[in-house]
């Protein structure tokens, strides 16, 4: 599922690695969604997959198996006390992201994370920064959206300055739940604020541009569906899908849709329009059409799959081992991750008061 690409044929410059160096990595979170096995790591050629956690022990003899792992633990709190790993790939439940990867970096370990980056509470983003910054090692969130064919070719062109600046942007993301029961570990999805989990849309201009939201306005439908009932959910949400307009720092807007109760659409999809050029998919109709790199997207290393997401896994998992190989910044840093997740959390905030405009936090990477 998840839109996967399995074995995907290569059309870019081949793969070269850069290092026979293997890093020690850990798996935990196998889920509803198989998520920790789903990214190859178990098959990339810089990666020894040396430990998996899950809280339930058939998930995590499953695990095992399809990571090629013999060594399990029973928890992601066990698994962090083995010094010989290096670095931890968290997929577990959304709302234990923060503290698992807390947990992780102060073990001395880096951490990959599935999004988003933390979940309803600002306060807690901002403790998963501190955390980041002390620690000085790699974080990076495993946004899918970043490597769809369409995200990363809009990527490539307003890097080149094809673009210009982006006057409007669309980030959409619709999964029709209704009513229907989508496992999670302690039922964490039942009744799920939309914009809790906003960062498939909003990589559709903050992973384009690298700039940031300002301030929001969104409004949210109260649909029929059970679940979405104020009082037959944790969250206290009345709200199946949530549209938010967003001020940005280049001046221009965004529209940002979430959406469980839209039925008939489905997907993760983006447009970005700009003062020199725009795109709907891969697409550039613009005046600087002599800017334009390659968007194609880069190849993979031999064994991994493109995998879910429109072909994004792998590439995920290549772009984090060799952050960590080359001693570069992550493509989705802390900073990106909660630009590309706070928003949202404010935005869920101004939909309970029907649409009033809120200042969003930013997260300014520091110079140098």
């Amino acid at each position: 599922g998840f839109d996967d690409l399995g074995k995907e044929t290569q059309a870019g410059k081949p793969w070269e690695p850069i290092s026979d160096r293997k890093i020690r990595v850990g798996l935990v979170g196998f889920g509803r969604c198989r998520f920790a096995s789903q990214f190859s790591f178990q098959t990339h050629p810089n990666v020894e997959v040396v430990a998996v956690s899950d809280l339930i022990p058939d998930r995590c003899a499953e695990l095992a198996k399809e990571a090629r792992c013999e060594k399990t633990y029973p928890s992601l709190e066990k698994m962090v006390e083995d010094d010989l790993i290096e670095a931890v790939f968290v997929a577990t439940d959304a709302p234990g992201h923060v503290r698992h990867c807390i947990t992780a970096l102060e073990h001395g370990k880096h951490v990959a994370c599935a999004v988003p980056a933390c979940f309803g509470d600002v306060e807690e983003g901002e403790r998963l920064l501190e955390a980041v910054t002390k620690s000085g090692l790699k974080y990076m969130m495993f946004e899918t959206s970043l490597f769809r064919e369409d995200c990363y070719a809009m990527r490539r062109a307003y890097q080149a300055g094809a673009l210009g600046r982006i006057v409007y942007s669309e980030g959409e993301y619709y999964h029709f739940f209704g009513d229907e029961e989508i496992g999670s570990y302690n039922g964490w999805r039942h009744g799920l604020p939309p914009m809790y989990y906003p960062t498939h849309s909003m990589a559709y201009y903050i992973a384009v541009t690298g700039q940031r939201f300002t301030k929001v306005s969104c409004l949210g439908f109260r649909g029929s569906f059970k679940q979405f009932q104020p009082e037959a959910n944790r969250y206290n949400n009345p709200f199946d899908s949530e549209i938010a307009l967003l001020r940005t720092t280049e001046g221009g807007m965004s529209r940002i849709a979430v959406a469980w109760g839209l039925h008939g659409m489905e997907g993760e999809v983006g447009r970005v329009g700009g003062e020199s050029g725009g795109m709907v998919g891969t697409e550039y109709k613009g005046s600087k059409q002599e800017l334009l790199p390659s968007l194609v997207r880069p190849s993979l290393p031999p064994g991994v799959d493109a995998g879910g997401h429109g072909g994004s896994h792998g590439r995920l998992t290549d772009a984090f081992v060799t952050s960590i190989l080359t001693g570069r910044r992550p493509i989705v840093d802390i900073y990106d991750a909660l630009n590309m997740t706070v928003p949202g959390i404010v935005a869920h905030q101004s939909a309970l008061r029907d649409g009033e405009w809120l200042d969003v936090p930013q997260y300014i990477r520091p110079s140098g």
